[in-house]
């Protein structure tokens, strides 16, 4: 048995502390990875099922070879990880807000890492990906745009992300999407029916996925959401 408790790095940004942890659950039997913003819990590796789903979801709506694919926020390289399962994917771009992030996987500190930052399809950027968004008058083009950084459309990291979710961050967004390609992302909420009129008013197919897996803290059932529009 490894150690019960491990901090692995702690990091001052201009996001605040993070720190990324690695504990040994008795529940499971293995080692659960966490890392925390401030006093906020940002991610674990305990639960990972609805981000690698959130990037098959949105690639499973896309036919042909030689897709490249956006993903914004790496975090502990899940959703990334689950792109690049897919074959017909040419290239993966993942933009990270926050460089400690990035720098985890280049120290290969989390179980994934070595794996993912081998794979020569992947590419990592450190910048905010909403501006990327909302600010380059020349948008790079991709087939699918796969987010993973707010809890929800509601609930952000940080007050500037906000704008995003509006109907004219979502046009904005759309500027980056090559024709018949795919925006999807992931919500720790139940399905918003407010959001998702706003995807309706600039996507012609919109839906709401709910995710569910086992909770083996709870020993029930929990759920993410994954919006996905084309």
């Amino acid at each position: 048995m490894s150690k019960r408790f491990e901090e692995l790095d702690w990091q001052q940004t201009p996001m605040g502390e993070v720190t990324l942890r690695r504990r040994f659950d008795l529940v499971l039997g293995t080692d659960v990875f966490e890392a925390i913003l401030n006093d906020e819990h940002l991610m674990s590796t305990h639960f990972t099922v609805a981000e690698i789903e959130l990037a098959h979801l949105g690639l499973a709506a896309l036919e042909g070879r030689d897709l490249d694919v956006l993903v914004g926020g790496l975090g502990l390289g899940y959703t990334a990880q689950g792109v690049l399962e897919h074959e017909n994917v040419r290239s993966l771009t993942v933009v990270e807000a926050i460089d400690v992030v990035v720098d985890w996987h280049r120290r290969a500190l989390l179980p994934i890492s070595a794996a993912l930052t081998a794979d020569p399809r992947l590419s990592i950027e450190v910048g905010d990906f909403f501006a990327r968004m909302r600010d380059e008058e020349t948008p790079r083009v991709f087939d699918a745009i796969i987010v993973d950084i707010d809890h929800s459309p509601g609930h952000h990291l940080h007050p500037s992300h906000a704008p995003f979710y509006t109907t004219a961050g979502i046009q904005a967004m759309r500027r980056h999407l090559a024709p018949g390609g795919v925006f999807a992302l992931w919500s720790d909420d139940a399905p918003d029916a407010a959001f998702t009129a706003v995807l309706a008013t600039v996507f012609e197919h919109v839906q709401a996925e709910v995710v569910a897996f086992d909770n083996a803290l709870t020993g029930g059932r929990s759920a993410n959401s994954v919006y996905i529009a084309r």
